[in-house]
């Protein structure tokens, strides 16, 4: 047995079982511990990747392995959380379910993802631990920033955020890759900027920056694709 091409598929499964237990989490109210999990499952989701290179232990079954645990951490455990914050602060008890939308879009971005070949150079959508990460940092932003807390508490207003969040999970949007084919500063400026004021805000605010650097993160693309039309041609 290589042992070896079976390390990158254990950490995965710890992305997995993070997820998990982030849902059992915010099923017991404890959604302020969502942003701690999501955050240690982002870190294993990078590394399994990058083990994998290093290792060059790549193979089918990881890859399909990496998608099912992101659907669970990066997509059925912000439903849940979005789920029950919707439950605290709406008055009808049908509107909590406009959350599960984020699982099921995020279940078409990643077997979309899976086939896509135009997402090499740019993603084609929001990429799903950036949502995850968005909604399940939100407490520590309204503790943190104290006047977001009136705004996102507003039902009407968290199912629009909700709504189009999940729209842009699937949108076909060229969205910035943080991957450097060389490290120019005009040739990457949107991403220096994505990085450089991401990590302000990050300091400034703790994790309840993370919004704030999805917002600027899907701002800067946008802006990248108006200024630069036709570069990306996928």
């Amino acid at each position: 047995m290589n042992i070896k091409s079976h390390i990158p598929n254990a950490i995965t499964c710890l992305n997995l079982l993070a997820g998990m237990i982030g849902i059992y989490l915010v099923i017991q109210g404890k959604i302020q511990w969502a942003a701690y999990v999501v955050l240690l499952a982002a870190l294993f989701d990078f590394l399994d990747g990058l083990v994998a290179r290093l290792l060059s232990a790549h193979s089918e079954i990881g890859k399909q392995l990496d998608s099912l645990a992101d659907m669970v951490t990066f997509g059925v455990l912000p439903s849940f959380m979005v789920f029950m914050m919707l439950k605290e602060i709406s008055t009808s008890s049908y509107t909590p379910y406009i959350a599960f939308l984020i699982g099921t879009q995020s279940a078409l971005r990643l077997a979309k993802f899976n086939v896509d070949t135009r997402q090499s150079e740019r993603f084609i959508g929001l990429p799903t631990p950036a949502n995850a990460l968005f909604f399940c940092t939100l407490p520590q932003l309204m503790q943190a920033v104290p006047w977001t807390k009136p705004i996102l508490l507003n039902p009407v207003v968290f199912m629009v955020i909700t709504l189009l969040f999940a729209f842009l999970l699937t949108a076909e949007i060229p969205l910035i890759a943080l991957k450097f084919k060389n490290f120019s500063l005009m040739q990457n400026i949107y991403r220096y900027l994505v990085m450089v004021l991401g990590l302000i805000s990050v300091l400034i605010v703790g994790i309840g920056g993370i919004p704030f650097v999805i917002l600027l993160y899907i701002l800067f693309s946008l802006l990248e694709n108006w200024l630069t039309p036709g570069e990306f041609t996928g």
